[in-house]
């Protein structure tokens, strides 16, 4: 996937983890428990998610994560 051409069509919160539909049709995964701001936010505040060009914003919370970010905090824990 290149980031600077893929972009996220949509991001909902399934259970432990925020799925990111990207453009491509490929799918990212990632759990709640690797930010420190969203794993300690209510249901309501997690579900709140709006998309930008980039990655994901959380606005309640005043959290925003790249999709690069995202990716590189998947290749760290692996």
């Amino acid at each position: 996937m290149n980031t600077l051409i893929d972009t996220p069509r949509s991001a909902c919160l399934e259970g432990p983890e925020i799925v990111i539909e990207m453009s491509s049709g490929e799918t990212i995964r990632f759990p709640i428990e690797s930010s420190v701001r969203l794993k300690s936010a209510t249901l309501e505040e997690l579900s709140e998610i709006e998309l930008s060009p980039f990655g994901l914003h959380w606005p309640r919370l005043d959290e925003d994560l790249s999709i690069r970010g995202i990716l590189a905090m998947q290749l760290r824990k692996d």
